[in-house]
């Protein structure tokens, strides 16, 4: 008689960990709304990406550059079998698809779509192309407020995310009540 949890070996040497995936969004040049639905739609149809949520639209004070619009922004976790570089490679070309450009003179300027990869699991990576955490993460109320809406429990290396909202000037960021992003 078969034992009722064996497993046949064969099966299980590709299988990849899942990890969860933290995603900040923002824009704040065109039609802001309609470009972060559209990222969250390319985002689901990313193969091995499981999206599991979307948090409420934030209006966001600029960081490091005032002399530019409020920001839109939204964080989406999902679940993947991915390599932290390949999600990141699919966040640029979803931000080349949408109009990014990148300016090295003024890299915190106004843009159609910024992709963040805050997390992925608790992978870290340290490389020229990818920092893992993301780590400015931890400074910025625009990612942390709407990643602890949809995650009571989230955390990064520098605490909790509640407990580091607790002790940061949130006053730049706002719940848009009457729009929303759907998750795909």
């Amino acid at each position: 008689m078969p034992e009722i949890f064996s497993l046949d070996v064969d099966t299980l040497g590709d299988l990849k960990p899942l990890n969860q995936v933290v995603f900040s969004l923002g824009s704040n040049q065109g039609d802001s709304i309609e470009i972060l639905q559209a990222a969250v739609d390319r985002l689901a149809e990313t193969p091995n990406l499981i999206m599991v949520d979307v948090s409420s639209v934030y209006r966001t004070t600029p960081v490091d550059n005032v002399d530019q619009p409020d920001f839109l922004n939204i964080v989406v976790i999902a679940d993947s079998t991915l390599e932290p570089l390949t999600l990141l490679q699919r966040c640029q070309a979803i931000e080349d698809a949408y109009g990014r450009v990148r300016d090295p003179g003024n890299p915190h300027g106004p843009r159609t779509l910024d992709i963040d990869l805050i997390q992925v699991g608790s992978r870290s990576a340290d490389s020229e192309e990818l920092i893992l955490p993301h780590p400015r993460a931890q400074q910025r109320a625009f990612v942390l407020v709407p990643w602890l809406e949809i995650d009571r429990r989230a955390a990064l290396p520098a605490g909790s995310v509640d407990d580091l909202v607790a002790t940061m000037d949130t006053s730049g960021v706002s719940r848009l009540r009457d729009v929303s992003i759907i998750k795909s």
